[in-house]
């Protein structure tokens, strides 16, 4: 019987997921990352408790195939010690300590995994996975998302690297996917790239469900998005907004997501 009641829960919540173009998550970027250190329990959990409708984190593929959760190549910045993070091992990187370059009450956090940042997501929530290795990660994310599936929570993978983002909707058509993309001038005065109809074709080619934008005024408003959705890109989300006004222009066009830092800010203020 509870068996069956989580595999319901679950599948509400997919259904859910869909209809989230009608509305915004408030998605704390690398968990609430403005008041805790980056990618580390303590900052997911700060997240929910700052009612956050979802978490991101960034993820790399160990030496010994295990899913961690940082978001640089190395271990330097967030631990002190330089370490490469897909050919070390899970032990070597749990040598170190990730929470006091943020402030000393940190002291002593560990590098998570991703099985260890899904059993923080409350029911109902959202994960959105941001895959930093390439498409050698895939494997393991699909086992380990599998593993989940029956779990009342909603999984958003995420990748800049639009060969992995095919792999994955090859192999898992049903699993939400969107392309990550920045925007880029050639000079001052150039058209920025990619442009809604380069975006549409890329999504297109490789199968994905949407898109993740970064947050640039200058680049995406009503015509943008109305480019996008007339090619067939309907769902977009945006990266990364700390400023409320910001957050309102992009709810305001339809972002179904808004990545923050500080996830309690923008929450009251869309709210």
């Amino acid at each position: 019987m509870i068996s069956f009641r989580r595999t319901f829960i679950a599948v509400l919540a997919w259904l859910s997921f869909a209809s989230m173009v009608d509305a915004q998550m408030i998605v704390a970027h690398r968990g609430a990352s403005h008041d805790a250190p980056e990618n580390t329990l303590s900052a997911f959990r700060l997240a929910w408790q700052q009612n956050a409708d979802g978490i991101e984190g960034d993820f790399y593929l160990t030496a010994d195939d295990h899913i961690v959760c940082i978001h640089d190549a190395d271990t330097r910045r967030t631990a002190g010690v330089k370490k490469p993070v897909e050919t070390s091992t899970l032990a070597e990187l749990r040598s170190l300590e990730y929470g006091r370059w943020k402030n000393a009450s940190f002291d002593g956090e560990p590098i998570p995994t991703l099985d260890d940042v899904i059993e923080t997501v409350p029911d109902g929530k959202t994960i959105v996975i941001e895959l930093k290795s390439d498409a050698s990660i895939v494997p393991r994310l699909i086992e380990t998302i599998d593993r989940f599936q029956n779990e009342p929570i909603r999984f958003l993978v995420i990748a800049f690297d639009a060969d992995t983002v095919a792999m994955i909707k090859k192999q898992r058509p049903k699993q939400r996917v969107h392309w990550l993309t920045g925007f880029k001038q050639s000079t001052p005065s150039a058209p920025f790239h990619p442009t809604a109809d380069e975006i549409v074709s890329t999504i297109s080619r490789i199968g994905a469900d949407g898109v993740g934008m970064q947050a640039n005024r200058d680049v995406i408003d009503a015509a943008f998005v109305a480019t996008m959705k007339q090619g067939g890109c309907g769902e977009f989300h945006v990266w990364t907004v700390d400023a409320v006004a910001d957050a309102k222009y992009f709810a305001d066009l339809g972002s179904i997501g808004i990545t923050t830092n500080v996830p309690a800010v923008i929450g009251e203020g869309l709210r």
